[in-house]
C-alpha cells in the first residue's frame, strides 16, 4: 500500500521531474538528450548479463576495478551500466568505451522499471553505495534479479532521513540479497532500517583498492614540467559557496608563496563558466584546462573545466584540498589524493565519508580545517615544509595500502550470488 501511494505521487510528480530536466538542460545540454531512456526506451542494453548501476561520475570511478575484473572473470556475460546523469553517462563511455552496454536508469515507476527488466533481463543487478529506489527494488524481485549493494555505506545523516520514511523504505531494504558493506558501523545501521544480518558480509571499501593508472602518473608528470618549478595545490571537486572561500584561501598564500598555483577543478560541469567568472572577477591571472593553453609563471589559476582528469589534476598537486567540505555537503573521496601520496586538507564537513576521513585524520595524513583562513594557513604550511609534507602524504598512502582488498571480498560475493541464481 506505501510503495502504490509513493508510485502515485511520483507519476503525479513526473511533468514536475521532466520540467527540472528541461531546466538543467539549460545550463548542461546533455540533460535533453537521450530522455526517451528515462522512459524506459532505447539504449545501449546487452541482455542476459550483469547490470551495474553507478548513479555518477563518483560511483562509477569507484565500480570502474570492478567491472574491470568482472569483464575478465565473466567473458561470457555481457555488462551493462546504468547511470542518472551526463556526467556520469561520459565517464562510463570514457573508462569502458564499447566494452559494456549504457543507458540511463529509468525513472522509478513501476512499469518503467518492468519495461526496463523486461528489456535487460539480467542475471545480478549491482547497484553501487546506496543508490536505492523501492520500484527498482520491488521489480527486480518480481523479475527473479538477485540484487546486490556493493561497497555500501549510510552515514549517520542519511540513515536518519531513511528513517523518517521507514514505512516506505524498509521493505526495500529487506528485500536485497547480498549487501557489502564497508564498517560495522554502517551495517549497524543498514540493519536498523531492514537488511538481515545473515545478507551482509563487511568488505571494507573498494574505493581503497584504486590503482592509478601510469599512463595518468606520466602525463601528469608531462604537465607539471611544463610549469616550472613552483608550488602546486589543488581545491578539488568544489561546489557553490566553497569557491570563494578557496580563492580568498589563495589570495593569503601568495602572500607567502607568491608563485603558487591553485588547480581549481568545480564538481559539476556546469558550473564551469560561472567559476571561470567568478576567478576573473577576483582578479586572478587564470587559464582554462579546456584551451589546452599550460599556465605561465604569472597565471595564478588553472581552472580544471575538462572531465574525467581528476586523478591527473591530482597528480600535478604538492598539496590537495577535498571540496564539499568547507560546505556542508559532506566531503568527497579522500583516498583519490591520498592513494597518490598527497597530503589532504579537509574543511569540517566529512559526514559522506566519515569512517575515511577520520581514519586519515588519525594517521596525520588529513588536516582537518574550519573555514577559508585555516585553510590558506595548512596550506602554507605544507608548502613551505615538504619533509613534513612527504611524510604526511606517505602516510596517507600507507593507509591506502593497508586497507586493500575489498575488492577481492567484493567480487567473491558475487560470484556467489551468480552461483546461487543459476542454481535456483
Amino acid at each position: 500500500m506505501t510503495r502504490t501511494l509513493y508510485s502515485l505521487v511520483f507519476t503525479l510528480s513526473l511533468p514536475l521531474v521532466m520540467l527540472r530536466l528541461l531546466l538543467r538542460a539549460r545550463k548542461a545540454p546533455a540533460y535533453a538528450r537521450r530522455w526517451h531512456e528515462r522512459l524506459a526506451m532505447g539504449g545501449d542494453m546487452r541482455p542476459d548479463g550483469v547490470w551495474v548501476h553507478a548513479v555518477s561520475v563518483g560511483e562509477t570511478i569507484a565500480a570502474a576495478p570492478m567491472v574491470r575484473a568482472l569483464l575478465q572473470r565473466y567473458p561470457q556475460l555481457p555488462v551493462t551500466i546504468t547511470c542518472m546523469t551526463p556526467t556520469g553517462s561520459e565517464q562510463i563511455r570514457k573508462l569502458f568505451g564499447d566494452q559494456v552496454g549504457h543507458v540511463y536508469l529509468p525513472y522509478d515507476l513501476p512499469w518503467l522499471q518492468r519495461r526496463f527488466l523486461k528489456r535487460l533481463r539480467p542475471q545480478i543487478g549491482i547497484i553501487m553505495e546506496t543508490e536505492l529506489w523501492p520500484n527498482l527494488v520491488h521489480e527486480s524481485g518480481a523479475a527473479g534479479v538477485p540484487l546486490v549493494l556493493a561497497n555500501a555505506r549510510l552515514s549517520e545523516r542519511s540513515a536518519r532521513g531513511y528513517q523518517r520514511v521507514a514505512w516506505l523504505v524498509r521493505p526495500m531494504f529487506a528485500a536485497l540479497d547480498w549487501v557489502a558493506v564497508q564498517t560495522e558501523a554502517e551495517a549497524q545501521r543498514f540493519a536498523k532500517l531492514g537488511v538481515q544480518r545473515k545478507a551482509m558480509t563487511i568488505t571494507g571499501s573498494i574505493k581503497f583498492d584504486l590503482q592509478p593508472d601510469p599512463a595518468v602518473l606520466q602525463q601528469a608528470a608531462k604537465l607539471r614540467s611544463e610549469w616550472g618549478q613552483r608550488p602546486v595545490w589543488i581545491a578539488a571537486s568544489t561546489h557553490g559557496g566553497e569557491d570563494e572561500q578557496v580563492l580568498a584561501a589563495h589570495r593569503q598564500v601568495l602572500e607567502s608563496q607568491p608563485d603558487a598555483l591553485l588547480i581549481l577543478v568545480p564538481r559539476h560541469p556546469e558550473r564551469f563558466n560561472d567559476v571561470a567568472r567568478l576567478v576573473q572577477g577576483a582578479g586572478f591571472s587564470m587559464v582554462r584546462r579546456s584551451t589546452g593553453d599550460t599556465p605561465m609563471r604569472a597565471d595564478q589559476v588553472l581552472l580544471g573545466d575538462s572531465m574525467g582528469e581528476l586523478m591527473m589534476f591530482y597528480a600535478c598537486a604538492d598539496v590537495a584540498f577535498v571540496g564539499g567540505s568547507l560546505i556542508a555537503h559532506g566531503g568527497h573521496n579522500y583516498l583519490e589524493p591520498a592513494a597518490l601520496g598527497l597530503p589532504v586538507v579537509s574543511g569540517p564537513h566529512s559526514f559522506n565519508f566519515a569512517e575515511i576521513s577520520q581514519l586519515l585524520e588519525g594517521a596525520g595524513a588529513l588536516q582537518r580545517v574550519q573555514d577559508q583562513s585555516a585553510l590558506a594557513l595548512a596550506v602554507c604550511e605544507l608548502l613551505r615544509e615538504p619533509t613534513a609534507a612527504r611524510q604526511a602524504g606517505a602516510t596517507g598512502l600507507a593507509v591506502v595500502r593497508d586497507n586493500q582488498g575489498a575488492l577481492e571480498r567484493l567480487l567473491e560475493g558475487i560470484d556467489e550470488v551468480l552461483q546461487k541464481g543459476a542454481g535456483s
